[in-house]
């Protein structure tokens, strides 16, 4: 009975999304090897603090909090053409971005990486660089 019950569960696992939360350093890795980074803060936000060298500007939740779902899945689907791609998503705290994960994990995308603390305690903190475009 031990055993059915242990398959279950790992089957269960491995048929869900996987978020992951990675720091500073393990983003720049998944950069280098390809895999897209997404910010989904707000304008205002990427002139305050600048990006990520490289990452896709894709505004997620308007300056008043509501989410733009269409806009930001088509811009999306640019980016990630299927939903087994990796990706990493990120914000100003983080806090933005579990929401989405969590909608996106609903979803059916397999592998999401989100930046632990979001641009400004998990990149700025670490002593990174941000560009301002």
């Amino acid at each position: 009975m031990k055993k059915i019950l242990i398959g279950a569960m790992l089957l269960s696992v491995a048929l869900f999304a996987e978020v992951k939360r990675i720091d500073a350093d393990e983003l720049v890795k998944l950069q280098a090897k390809g895999v897209p980074v997404i910010d989904i803060r707000t304008p205002m936000e990427w002139k305050q603090t600048g990006i990520i060298k490289g990452a896709h500007k894709m505004m997620f939740f308007t300056p008043n909090g509501q989410p733009d779902l269409a806009d930001w899945f088509y811009n999306l689907g640019h980016i990630v053409k299927d939903k087994k791609q990796p990706f990493i998503i990120y914000c100003a705290h983080a806090s933005r971005t579990k929401v989405l994960a969590q909608g996106l994990d609903q979803m059916g995308f397999k592998k999401i990486y989100e930046l632990k603390g979001g641009i400004e305690n998990g990149w700025i903190k670490a002593g990174k660089k941000t560009v301002k475009e």
